[in-house]
């Protein structure tokens, strides 16, 4: 029983070059039974994912010797890890780079460490719900031609290879798979995608330019994800 406690518990990278916000957060989520690792740069913190990959990270935009973002980059090996951003600035910009990046929320400083507490709860619950015990229903996998989505792992797959995408892209082909050959204008997409703050109107078009250069043989030319003028997108089914 106790090593299936010890098991259970996540293990969380934070990485701040300010030690007391590293300090705080890493006390108040062990509080709450998380185990965690405090790192101040991008190099220590690359060395810390490659020696012992995090269930989650917490990652300030701003770095000494580059940028949250470079680690979020850099992680990626076909296995995503799930992440909350901090940042200091409150432009819309920051927040948008991160999300397409593949971050899954959030924070601009200052922050309540309960708050942090609870982002990282929600989080790890939706990761959870994402890739739960579905993963191997072989009824969560939409095929349409060479495309298969499937929803118990998270994971897109082309002609049998996987594509990486971002939870923001994950959320929009999900939707548009569960509405094959049918057009979605903007609005409905997006409440359709009931999304969590990362996915605005005015960027809805740079996430499906993305998916296409991801899915499509001929991005410029796509037989997938279709605009239809004047109305919105569809995702078609021959």
């Amino acid at each position: 029983m106790q090593i299936e406690n010890q098991a259970a518990v996540k293990r969380i990278l934070i990485v701040d070059d300010e030690p007391q916000i590293g300090e705080v957060v890493s006390a108040y989520l062990k509080q709450e039974s998380f185990d965690t690792v405090v790192r101040a740069n991008v190099a220590s913190a690359l060395a810390e994912i490659e020696q012992r990959r995090p269930d989650m990270m917490i990652l300030d935009i701003t770095l000494p010797d580059g940028s949250g973002l470079d680690i979020l980059r850099r992680s990626h090996d076909g296995r995503r890890i799930p992440t909350i951003m901090l940042t200091a600035r409150s432009e819309e910009v920051d927040r948008i780079v991160g999300l397409e990046l593949g971050a899954d929320d959030y924070i601009v400083k200052p922050f309540s460490p309960r708050e942090v507490v609870a982002r990282v709860r929600a989080v790890l619950r939706r990761v959870g719900e994402n890739n739960g015990a579905t993963g191997a229903d072989n009824s969560s996998v939409v095929r349409i031609r060479e495309l298969e989505i499937d929803e118990g792992a998270h994971e897109v797959r082309v002609a049998g290879k996987q594509v990486s995408v971002t939870p923001a892209e994950f959320r929009i082909l999900s939707v548009l798979a569960q509405n094959v050959g049918q057009v979605l204008t903007r609005s409905q997409l997006l409440d359709l995608v009931h999304d969590d703050g990362s996915i605005f109107e005015r960027t809805l078009d740079r996430h499906i330019n993305n998916l296409r250069r991801k899915i499509e043989a001929k991005p410029e030319d796509p037989s997938y994800i279709v605009t239809v003028y004047g109305v919105g997108y569809k995702l078609r089914k021959d």
